[in-house]
């Protein structure tokens, strides 16, 4: 049998030269966008303690993140599976701002499992999280900053799903069920399995029961919010909830929005707005968010939170952009007036390559499409012709 020790487990990848340009420009393109919008760029580690990474991030991060013992304090210690929690940690314990503060990232997070069909295992997450301030003009804020993030990478968005976890979470608490109920009711919903939501709902009174089974059904475009006004209970956290839309709508009414009152992703994690983006091309959401006021008090500071994330491997796979560009090709041996003139173009933002002897016939392969040729007293680029 032949040797396979250059396998790689399942779901983990190498990303090749032309791949990882586009992603590298990518990122690129995204951090600048972030930064000119104010949002400072962090590093979290790729590893920590288990108690400080998993410490309000809900049963779910804990099943995705793999978990080993430290060498030097015999202490647990994981590896992220999301760098959000990483953030908010900078946040509440380090820079321990008074006022509003914006972070950015970018960086690898590893999942035990993969989150779907064809996902990886090696996430590239890459986000933007602003902290400090409760109102709905920090959502709107973000919003609009993934808008403009996924227009940088020319992906069109066909809606931006909407939705708020305030109504089931009142819901449930009226309807008094079981912590274990609680949690198929919330898959059950999560799936639209309006069948198993009968079952689970079957022994709570009306109005409440109603309010559950109907829940599946509100989505749509802004008309799904007044309807949900007339059939769901007049609860105060769910009046809160809807006119929190009701403002957003408003506020971001020259983007495709769509509302979702049972697309719970993050229930455990967010606090109110949550939000996804969709595209042609891409069987799930490319990017999620939502507000996660006081996460930051597991760490010892609660904040008002609101953020999103993305997979830069993803985006670069639906992006137009970020193609990598060709090399020019420069003759063996060099002498000072071709380094002057290697140097010139590369300073122009070329890529230049100089043609070690040996290796004629083998250029394209590296990615050069054209050669620099001298011409008199001239230097001319012309297109590479290879047998």
């Amino acid at each position: 049998m032949a040797n396979r020790h250059w396998l790689l487990p399942e779901a983990i990848e190498d990303v090749l030269p032309r791949d990882a340009a586009r992603i590298e420009a990518l990122r690129r393109d995204l951090l600048d966008e972030f930064a000119c919008n104010g949002y400072e760029f962090v590093i979290p580690p790729l590893l920590e303690y288990v108690e400080s990474l998993l410490t309000g991030s809900g049963h779910d991060i804990d099943l995705r993140t793999f978990k080993l013992v430290d060498q030097l304090s015999g202490r647990s210690m994981g590896l992220r599976a999301d760098i959000t929690p990483q953030v908010a940690r900078i946040d509440a314990h380090l820079l321990n701002r008074k006022g509003v503060t914006r972070l950015c990232y970018c960086g690898s997070a590893l999942h035990t499992l993969p989150a779907g069909f064809n996902a990886t295992r090696e996430p590239l997450q890459i986000g933007a999280e602003l902290y400090g301030h409760s109102g709905l003009e920090a959502d709107i804020e973000v919003i609009r900053l993934l808008a403009a993030a996924l227009g940088q990478c020319a992906i069109k968005v066909s809606r931006f799903d909407l939705g708020h976890v305030a109504v089931f979470r009142s819901l449930a608490r009226k309807a008094g069920l079981a912590p274990e109920v609680e949690e198929e009711l919330f898959a059950a919903l999560q799936g639209k399995d309006v069948p198993t939501v009968r079952e689970l709902v079957s022994g709570v009174a009306d109005p409440v029961r109603a309010a559950l089974l109907v829940l599946p059904e509100l989505y749509g475009d802004r008309r799904v919010l007044e309807r949900a006004a007339q059939v769901l209970p007049a609860l105060p956290e769910i009046a809160a909830a809807l006119s929190d839309l009701q403002r957003l709508a408003d506020a971001l009414a020259d983007l495709p929005l769509s509302f979702d009152l049972a697309d719970l992703r993050g229930y455990h994690y967010h606090s109110g707005v949550a939000f996804a983006a969709y595209c042609a091309g891409s069987p799930g959401a490319v990017a999620l968010g939502g507000r996660y006021d006081d996460f930051g008090r597991t760490y010892g500071r609660a904040r008002a939170a609101t953020g999103f994330s993305m997979d830069l491997r993803a985006l670069a796979r639906l992006s137009p952009n970020g193609a990598p560009r060709g090399a020019i090709l420069v003759p063996w041996p060099e002498d000072d007036a071709l380094h002057a003139e290697a140097l010139r173009l590369r300073a122009q933002g070329e890529r230049v390559v100089l043609a070690l002897p040996g290796h004629d016939g083998t250029w394209r392969e590296a990615g050069c499409d054209r050669v620099l040729v001298r011409r008199g007293d001239n230097w001319i680029i012309e297109s590479l012709k290879e047998d």
